[in-house]
């Protein structure tokens, strides 16, 4: 493939960092060829036809901080797709669905003595009011939570959230990452009492398509279900790619897909380099969506904590995005090493449907219209106090090489905005 003054790059990945960058290298005049295994663009913000209802596989929302993604919206005229809603937030706790995520909810919150809403007050204040979260890099996450909200706090609003997402890495977290979630959703309000959150006619799709034009129509391309099998280096340098269709020469590459497939498609790196691509630990999830005739809660985001619910919490997304029929996710995270995790589909079906006549005991099996399992191996890295030391560089000692996931935005949680925005980084790194 010949260019007139751009250069051609294989990035590998259509999810929102691999569109972001073969975007920003296709709006600088390169031209980008985007590899992914997937029979679609979108990785985990793919969408599918739900009985009638395009919607993604695993759910997505947008914080008013979500600067990177505004940006690009505008650059694609796609602003006024945008719109923010007053949600609520609970939490299943004591057999009853609570009011949560404001000062009125926690003063009123049963389960937890004044001065336990206290601490947990202030810690909630003092880490949406940081300017930065890196400091908290090295310290361990549950021992600075403890710290500040005490035992009893820790035990009714943290552990279960932290032990049925991470299960034996819960003590292992940073608290730098768990300081960034906070911060996000805290900073995304109008006032102390009121949660704004945003969502995309369309959902995001919207963006990711328009992204996926825009490529195109700059010269670039976006090849399907072509995974990449090996990223073949020659003399200190990248020489091209391996797929199904055989081999094609490429003097950059930019890799996106998850840390723990890197040793696999990349297997000449030097040693050091592929045992902490090893070294890095994810989380599984088992995505469960639901459709129902009728709203399960008033709330967008639902915490649990009940012994006979092995689930941190579910999101009824029709409580933010305006749909025809009323949607639920709940996820069930878990090592993917972890037995649970090889259940069958009926297990986690049968799961679900129990647990939502649970949380609203007026729900019928006939108000369950629908049900579909989504499943995803690297969904979450395990980000680990010092984990900004462990990340390899993205520039790698390989001419033309570069390699990202979002384990590369931490303290910063996975999300669209922060794909986008690291990405655009690294395209224009791998061209300068």
């Amino acid at each position: 493939m010949k260019t007139v003054g751009g250069q051609t790059v294989a990035v590998i990945g259509a999810g929102p960092m691999g569109l972001g960058a073969a975007y920003q290298l296709a709006l600088d005049g390169h031209v980008p060829v985007v590899l992914e295994a997937d029979d679609r663009i979108g990785g985990m913000a793919a969408s599918f036809d739900f009985g009638g209802v395009q919607i993604e596989r695993y759910y997505h929302f947008h914080c008013t901080a979500d600067e990177d993604l505004f940006i690009l919206l505008r650059e694609l005229g796609l602003e006024e797709k945008l719109h923010w809603v007053a949600t609520r937030m609970g939490y299943y706790f004591g057999g009853r669905v609570q009011p949560w995520g404001n000062p009125r909810a926690l003063l009123a919150f049963r389960g937890l003595g004044p001065i336990d809403k206290l601490r947990y007050g202030m810690h909630v204040y003092l880490a949406t009011r940081r300017q930065d979260c890196r400091a908290l890099d090295k310290l361990e996450a549950t021992r600075w939570i403890r710290r500040w909200v005490g035992r009893r706090a820790y035990e009714v609003l943290w552990r279960n959230l932290l032990e049925l997402k991470f299960y034996q890495f819960a003590h292992e977290l940073s608290a730098a990452w768990i300081c960034a979630r906070i911060r996000r959703v805290g900073r995304s309000r109008y006032g102390p009492f009121r949660e704004k959150l945003g969502f995309l006619d369309g959902g995001s799709d919207v963006v990711l398509s328009a992204m996926s034009a825009e490529i195109l129509r700059r010269g670039g391309q976006i090849r399907l279900s072509q995974p990449v099998s090996r990223v073949r280096i020659e003399d200190g340098a990248v020489a091209g790619v391996e797929t199904g269709e055989g081999f094609s020469p490429f003097q950059k590459v930019i890799s996106t897909v998850p840390m723990p497939y890197v040793p696999r498609i990349i297997p000449d790196l030097p040693a050091e380099l592929l045992d902490s691509y090893r070294s890095l630990k994810n989380i599984a999830v088992v995505c469960v969506i639901a459709k129902l005739a009728r709203s399960l809660t008033e709330n967008f985001w639902l915490n649990v904590n009940d012994p006979q619910m092995d689930i941190p919490g579910l999101v009824e997304y029709s409580n933010l995005r305006p749909l025809d029929q009323h949607i639920v996710y709940v996820p069930f995270y878990m090592p993917g090493e972890h037995p649970k995790y090889r259940d069958p589909d009926s297990v986690f079906e049968s799961k679900v449907k129990r647990y939502l006549k649970r949380i609203n005991v007026t729900l019928r099996d006939q108000d369950i219209l629908d049900i579909r399992v989504s499943r995803y191996r690297f969904a979450q890295p395990v980000c680990t106090p010092g984990f900004a030391d462990r990340l390899p560089p993205i520039n790698l000692p390989v001419r033309g090489l570069f390699v990202a996931d979002t384990s590369f935005y931490y303290p910063e949680d996975r999300g669209i905005s922060e794909s986008v925005g690291l990405a655009r980084k690294i395209a224009r790194m791998a061209v300068g």
